[in-house]
């Protein structure tokens, strides 16, 4: 029965069961401008309305003949559970009620005598409901359909990260010292063990642990970095644990910090060795007890995370020296490994000058970039203190100061074309001479001026003669008696 003489598809409908007459045409009368609606007086009546139209709605009486309001709508929600279900009675029998959330599964309950006004709000709600409903299980529907598309997508982004920082693109030769650092973090890499990176700075122990991440099973979730020298303890506590809004001046929002983002990953954090013995307690604490307390929170928060430390201090030596704790350094020296500086692999200088050329002349924009004979020779025989992280600063200054495509030792710095790294000097000892005797002295300024006047004209011989005033007899005895004779 319907109080409509035909049904428009695109208006949602509502059944109405009640025994009574008169409550039927009220119901109807409030419905009927906004929703084709449906009358039943008899669960019979309504199972054969719903075998034959879609309903969006059904609003049933509990107290009626026969079977009992909540009895027909525990048959709806398993034939029709598309419908939203709706209960109406002039009865406050609690018992009722909880069948009919428990069993029935209702969206609301009203209260007879209900208010017109009242009546549509719960109903539109129901309809908007019903549409949400709907919305998430199509978007399930083709979310499960995507899932293995999605996933390979993932895998194939993940598959290219991991190449990107294989332990193969940690640039060196073969037999490089490099190579025993490098075999036993793959093999450490697929447990989760803590790893101490022990080294000089700017000797590539970022791009180690890194390697170690993505070749770990925590590879497909975030890789978190802090510098712990860079910032004083009060902000790095903040930074790492996060705090609360309120927590101190200048709070003004919740900071989720940076262990709680690496939840399910790798934390690395760089320069360990330079944090104060109240961070390592703190520090301690997260580590061995896998929560963390935000500054100003009030309840803790799990976290699981891979630790992975580094340092250029020798932190044995301030463990023994009491200024760092034993029981955090035990903690993070699960497995430590010691990453040679650049002058002990010099093998391995020219393909990483050449690689960071090759970026350089991509980030500079500047295409084609090469190096000059007399480059390579300028590069081996600088001793780079600051390991890698200096010869990359030394090749992008030399790129952007090529007038073309060749970068040849002219564009180095004047302690690289010396050969000879910056260090400590005796007051007495004037800037670039090192100390000793007067002719010491001496010799090693007129052996600076000699290399420099070579390395000016490439080497040629007749042309540096010529600027230092010398014959080339004279420049050649010269040249030997500094060990200068063959080209660098």
């Amino acid at each position: 029965m319907s109080s409509l003489g035909g049904f428009d598809s695109h208006t949602p409908t509502v059944l109405v069961i009640d025994d009574e007459l008169r409550s039927r045409e009220a119901l109807s009368r409030v419905l009927d401008g906004e929703f084709q609606v449906l009358l039943a007086d008899s669960a019979e009546q309504a199972r054969e309305l719903l075998e034959r139209h879609p309903v969006a709605v059904i609003l049933c009486d509990q107290r009626m003949p026969g079977v009992q309001g909540i009895e027909f709508l525990k048959e709806a929600r398993e034939r029709w559970p598309e419908a939203v279900r709706i209960v109406l009675s002039g009865y406050t029998d609690s018992e009722d009620i909880i069948a009919g959330v428990n069993q029935a599964g209702i969206y609301q309950y009203l209260l007879k005598p209900w208010l017109p006004d009242h009546l549509l709000t719960t109903v539109r709600n129901a309809m908007d409901s019903r549409a949400l409903h709907n919305h998430l299980q199509r978007l399930d529907v083709e979310l499960r359909a995507a899932t293995p598309v999605l996933r390979r997508r993932n895998q194939q982004v993940l598959d290219k990260v991991r190449n990107a920082f294989d332990f193969a693109r940690i640039v060196r030769e073969p037999g490089s010292p490099l190579d025993a650092v490098c075999e036993l973090a793959a093999r450490v890499a697929r447990f989760d063990l803590s790893v101490l990176l022990l080294g000089e700075s700017g000797t590539g122990k970022e791009l180690l642990a890194r390697a170690i991440h993505y070749a770990s099973p925590r590879a497909d979730k975030a890789f978190i970095m802090e510098n712990c020298a860079a910032l004083p303890d009060s902000l790095l506590e903040s930074e790492l644990f996060g705090h609360k809004r309120g927590a101190f001046t200048g709070a003004h929002q919740d900071h989720i910090g940076l262990i709680q983002r690496a939840h399910g990953g790798t934390l690395f954090l760089d320069e360990i060795g330079d944090t104060s013995p109240a961070f390592q307690v703190k520090l301690l604490r997260v580590l061995q007890e896998g929560e963390l307390r935000p500054v100003g929170a009030s309840t803790p928060v799990r976290v699981d995370v891979r630790v992975i430390a580094a340092t250029h201090r020798d932190l044995e030596a301030d463990v023994q020296e009491g200024r760092f704790r034993s029981d955090l350094y035990y903690r993070l020296a699960g497995v430590s490994l010691g990453l040679p500086p650049l002058r002990e692999r010099s093998g391995d200088l020219i393909p990483i000058a050449s690689k960071l050329l090759a970026d350089a002349s991509q980030e500079l924009d500047l295409p084609g970039l090469h190096f000059a004979d007399d480059a390579l020779g300028n590069l081996l025989h600088y001793p780079w203190p600051g390991n890698i992280r200096e010869l990359r600063n030394e090749i992008y200054r030399a790129a952007a100061l090529s007038e073309g495509a060749e970068v040849s030792a002219r564009t180095f710095s004047l302690k690289v074309l010396q050969g000879q790294a910056p260090r400590a000097r005796s007051s007495s000892c004037a800037p670039g001479i090192p100390a000793g005797t007067l002719q010491e002295q001496l010799d090693a300024i007129e052996a600076t001026l000699l290399r420099e006047a070579l390395l000016r004209h490439h080497w040629n011989k007749t042309h540096a003669a010529r600027e230092l005033g010398l014959s080339r007899v004279g420049l050649r005895q010269k040249l030997r008696r500094f060990g200068l004779e063959e080209t660098p």
